[in-house]
This record gives C-alpha cells, structure tokens and sequence, in this order.
C-alpha cells in the first residue's frame, strides 16, 4: 500500500492493527510520527544536570534516543502499546506499613516482562508486514535508545505527569509500554497535547527520598527504584533510612495518584505474584542463598540485581526494622559475607541496632 494508498484506507488499517494488538494481549495502541525535538531538549537539560546518576547509556547513544530515524534508519512512524500489569495480591500499602515485610515494585511481582512483550510485539510486526506484503517494522521493550513515554504522549496514550510517568485517562499508570518503529507511512493518532495532574502534588509530597526537584524533574540520584535497581555501589547513608522496607523498586508515586483509581487488574497470567513476593517477610528473603535466590527469581526482572545487591537493600531495610533478637541474629550471620558492599550495609543495619 502506497502512501496515497494509506491516505485513504490507513485509518481502516490501523484499526485493523488495532483489533490484532487486543488479541495479543495489549490494552491500547497509537500511532506517531518522530517529531520529538521538545522532548530531546528537555533530555539534554536533564543530562546536564546529572539527573541520570550511573546510568551511562542514557547519555551514550547521541541523538539516536530522541531520533527514532537515526535508531532505525526508514522510519517515519512509531507504534506505541500498552500493556497493563496491575496484578492481584497483598495489598501495597499495607506492605509498605509493616516494617517487618519486604516491599518490592509491582512491575516485577510476575515474570520478567521484556520477554513476553517482545515476543508479542514481534508477533504484531509480523502480521502487519504479511498484510502489507513487506515493509520494515522494528520492535522493543527497554531494549534500546527509545523515549518510550515520549513516543506515546505522541500517540496520544496519555501524558507524561508530574512524577515522569506516563498516566492514561482510563487506566492510570500501571502498565508497561512496547513499540514497533516502521517504514510504514500510517496515519498518526492525535498526539496527548494537555496534562491533566492540575494542581495535585501527592506524588511530589510522597515521596520518600524526595527525589523529585520539582514537578515533571525526576533526580534519579535520589529515587529509590534508581538507588534499589541501578546503583551498583554503596548507597548514600543519608538516604538508607529513607528507604523503608523497599528492596526493589518503589510504587509510592503511582500508589497515591489519583488517577490510578481507574486502573484495572492485568488479565496476563504472568504478571500475577509468583513465590509470594507480593507478601514476604525481611528475614525469609534475607535467609536464601544463592541457589535459592536463583530458583526463586528465574524468569523474573529480579534477577536484574544479582545476589550481592539483593542482600544490600535486604540489610537496609533489616537495619529499618524495628530491633529484634531475630534481626539481629540475621545480620550478625551475614557480617563475614564474602563481599565488602554487603559487609558494610550489613554493619550499618547493625549499629542502626545498638549491635555489633
């Protein structure tokens, strides 16, 4: 199909699209172009600043992030997917209440998610390249240089809010986002041109680590999903109090966003809680070893960390828990830890104790 071709009869196609994507699995779908140069300066601006911590690859691809034609040469239109992943379970803040459980993100309560996405995404492409009889059609999840919140502002999913995330109308924050870059000239969705957060700041004053310099400017540096997930090294003392029981990941921004209200339960199998991690005590996560923690995390993001950076952020929130001879018999076991990282949170959790 032409250009002129797609004029016309796009719309119907992507609709078509539309109808292939919700068998798969996939909430909403959106089409746009790759005029993205007001959302490339706000990324200099941030990089500049040093907002992005250790994350090197933010700042390693050039203009390949904000230029989808530079990432995939040919591209003309991005294809944004939404898959929610609201899964049932323990309820969060009751979790995050109890300073004696581990908290971890809801994103990755299930199986890892890229694999999945990917492999649906790929199976979209698919279709549409047999339909179209060729064409060039790129996928990814987190896999690549890709503004993802970006992109789909643009094809109108929703809005990148106050707390840097993207917030659908009728579903909230708690999904993921996949996209398709093609040569395919279809018709693009009106873009998300208004934000809807108002004058609410419940994400800013919840905070824990106030990582947010003020509404719509996230400092990774200080954002306990950076600090728990990227930051490979020691974690500022200043802020490990701030942390709480939060191991992996943090969910209080999307937590008390009233728009959340509107999201609804995932119907993928895979994203529901696996292992109970969705209500885990400190002490029994603290007390796997390796091969445990490696039966228990397989096929999930968790895995992301390793084992050394688990027992870390598994000491900071023992050292937050409140003094306990069990908690502290845990963290005198782990004291001689063949990893000085681990060693040294460890201590810490322990003078947080009055122990040795």
């Amino acid at each position: 199909m032409d250009e002129k071709a797609l004029a016309s009869d796009g719309g119907d196609l992507v609709e078509e699209i539309r109808g292939w994507a919700r068998e798969l699995g996939f909430s909403q779908l959106g089409v746009s172009d790759i005029d993205l140069s007001e959302h490339e300066d706000h990324l200099q601006r941030w990089l500049a600043a040093g907002y992005h911590g250790e994350m090197h690859w933010m700042a390693s691809h050039g203009a390949k992030r904000s230029r989808p034609e530079e990432l995939v040469p040919g591209t003309c239109r991005v294809l944004s997917l939404r898959m929610d992943y609201l899964s049932d379970g323990a309820e969060p803040f009751a979790v995050l209440g109890d300073p004696n459980k581990a908290y971890i993100a809801r994103y990755t309560l299930g199986r890892d998610y890229h694999k999945l996405i990917r492999k649906r995404l790929a199976q979209l492409a698919k279709r549409i390249e047999q339909r179209m009889g060729g064409g060039h059609y790129r996928a990814f999840v987190d896999s690549a240089p890709v503004l993802e919140r970006a992109l789909a502002e643009r094809a109108g999913l929703g809005w990148i809010a106050k707390n840097t995330l993207l917030i659908s109308q009728e579903a909230g924050s708690w999904f993921f986002l996949g996209e398709i870059y093609t040569d395919l000239p279809l018709p693009p969705d009106p873009p998300q041109s208004t934000k809807h957060c108002g004058s609410c700041q419940a994400c800013i004053d919840i905070c824990p680590t106030n990582a947010f310099v003020e509404p719509f400017v996230l400092d990774a540096r200080r954002c306990i999903s950076y600090l728990t997930i990227e930051h490979k090294g020691s974690i500022d003392p200043e802020l490990r109090p701030l942390m709480g029981n939060r191991i992996f990941g943090c969910d209080d921004c999307q937590l008390v966003c009233p728009w959340n209200k509107f999201a609804a339960p995932s119907a993928e199998p895979d994203f529901q809680p696996r292992h109970s991690l969705d209500d885990q005590g400190l002490l029994e996560l603290f007390a796997w070893d390796e091969a445990t923690w490696a039966t228990r995390t397989e096929g999930s993001a968790l895995r992301r960390i390793g084992y050394e950076r688990w027992l870390r952020n598994l000491a900071i929130a023992l050292g937050n828990a409140p003094s306990t001879t069990a908690v502290i018999d845990a963290l005198r076991q782990r004291k001689d830890f063949p990893s000085e990282l681990v060693q040294e949170h460890v201590q810490w959790a322990l003078e947080r104790h009055g122990a040795e």
